[in-house]
């Protein structure tokens, strides 16, 4: 009977992941010891671990059985991460309003990634680009509905003053605001919204989670937001409000 890998091979995936046993078993819908048991080859995987073993990594149950997946990282896995690598270039992942709160769970997991519908958009330059559907009045003119395309920031010290950002949280979860840096404490953030009737309110920067730059809207043409003389007149008190506060606490 020919030599069977399985047990190897499923320790290999899951440190290749970076899972624990109870994280990989998990996933697999089993019992801990009994993915123990696998990987150090006491006993031979059911064929429907197997089976999702196969769907999770891409990895066929022929290879699975039948290849050491360690020994040959250098050839079949690397081909399969540079093919992938090939096809991903430029693909923008996009986040709707429906998964947002897996999102928050999700946003570092690949797996949960690569399970968002992606587009391309020429246009852009070179980085790592998200898309976020939003949804609310607080960054008119911008629609309700609108999709933010957005580039990766690597942390708070690349974040400009009043630039827009959708900013992904632990508190707030994913919103779309202006950041304004606060001087005098780099622990706060204040978030600004492009419609003066939302008030700006702050944010622990120990609660952000990632941060994202926006870059470009897309929008329907048919949802486009018209103001009319009695929302301008309103957003006017309402600034002219605002600006008498500030002038106060600055006094």
């Amino acid at each position: 009977m020919a030599q069977s890998f399985a047990g190897k091979n499923l320790k290999y995936l899951r440190k290749l992941r970076g899972l624990t046993q109870e994280e990989f078993a998990a996933k697999l819908q089993i019992k801990r010891s009994l993915l123990g048991a696998y990987e150090e080859e006491r006993a031979e995987p059911r064929i429907d671990v197997l089976e999702s073993v196969s769907d999770l990594f891409k990895v066929s149950l022929d290879d699975l059985l039948r290849r050491d997946l360690n020994e040959s990282r250098g050839g079949y896995l690397a081909k399969r991460r540079q093919m992938k690598m090939a096809s991903d270039t430029n693909l923008i992942h996009f986040v709707p309003v429906k998964a947002a709160a897996g999102y928050l769970a999700g946003y570092a997991d690949q797996e949960f990634i690569d399970e968002l519908n992606t587009f391309t958009l020429p246009m852009l330059g070179a980085g790592q680009y998200r898309a976020f559907e939003i949804i609310g009045d607080s960054m008119l003119p911008t629609p309700s509905g609108s999709v933010i395309v957005a580039q990766k920031v690597d942390g708070l010290d690349d974040v400009r003053n009043n630039n827009a950002y959708v900013v992904v949280s632990r508190n707030e979860g994913v919103v779309y605001k202006r950041i304004q840096k606060n001087v005098k404490s780099r622990n706060k953030l204040t978030m600004v919204s492009d419609n003066p009737s939302f008030q700006p309110y702050h944010m622990n920067s120990e609660d952000v989670l990632e941060l994202w730059q926006a870059q470009m809207v897309i929008s329907k043409i048919g949802v486009q937001n018209r103001w009319d003389m009695n929302q301008l007149a309103n957003m006017v008190s309402t600034l002219q409000e605002q600006v008498t506060t500030l002038k106060k606490r600055m006094n």
